[in-house]
């Protein structure tokens, strides 16, 4: 990973830090997009802070455009404002092998790389303008529906536009494992690369801290079994 990258990486963390555990939000990105592995302190629980609810209660009202339109750069999250949209923002951080071109949204945007997706280990050719079924998506960790139903329907518009677009939540993966994933919940759904378990979790749990957002009980489950699979600190 170029020094850019991680650089990119430190400046668009949450400023939450996850209590009682060795691990802050900066880190959990850098373990996501660098596939890194997070060292956790035995006999912690990783989910301290986080309110458990006993389940996700769907209310079958969640609207895509509460969070604003569909990649920007007017946001407030880290990034935003910088001449890209975060589609290209992200596809820059986490691609490699890369060639760039110019378009209206973004100045230098990736023209060609190649993804080495966390969720599956597979590694991915991308190719700009293949939009439909595109063999590299962006995905939100915590997916937006998610997050709707577990107390983002009571934002602010701002709040929503900056979750959809921060880069701690964001993860270029492939189209067939985003797609597959949904808006599930990790009771659900978790990476089929197990070896991506204990990054998926951390990085998780940090964004539900960052955003104050409850988890439902089991995915918490689920999400301490993952972490238990990170080295201890």
């Amino acid at each position: 990973m170029s020094r850019n990258r991680l650089g990119w990486l430190v400046a668009a963390v949450l400023l939450a830090v996850v209590v009682a555990v060795q691990v802050t939000t900066r880190d959990a990105a850098r373990f996501v997009a660098q596939a890194d592995i997070p060292t956790v302190a035995a006999g912690v629980d990783v989910l301290a802070g986080v309110a458990v609810v006993p389940l996700r209660i769907r209310g079958y009202d969640y609207r895509r455009d509460a969070f604003g339109d569909t990649w920007t750069d007017d946001t407030t999250a880290p990034g935003g404002h910088n001449g890209c949209d975060t589609r290209n923002d992200v596809l820059d951080r986490d691609l490699v092998e890369k060639t760039y071109v110019a378009i209206k949204r973004c100045p230098r945007a990736v023209a060609t790389g190649t993804l080495r997706d966390p969720y599956t280990n597979a590694v991915v050719a991308f190719v700009r303008g293949n939009q439909i079924g595109a063999s590299v998506q962006i995905d939100h960790i915590v997916p937006l529906a998610l997050a709707w139903d577990l107390g983002a329907r009571h934002w602010t518009d701002e709040m929503r536009v900056r979750f959809a677009n921060d880069p701690a939540n964001l993860l270029a993966v492939s189209g067939a494992a985003n797609q597959d994933k949904g808006d599930q919940e990790p009771a659900d759904w978790m990476p089929p690369n197990r070896a991506f378990w204990c990054q998926y979790a951390v990085a998780f749990i940090a964004v539900l801290r960052g955003y104050a957002l409850p988890v439902d009980a089991p995915s918490a489950t689920v999400l301490r079994d993952a972490a238990a699979t990170c080295p201890h600190a």
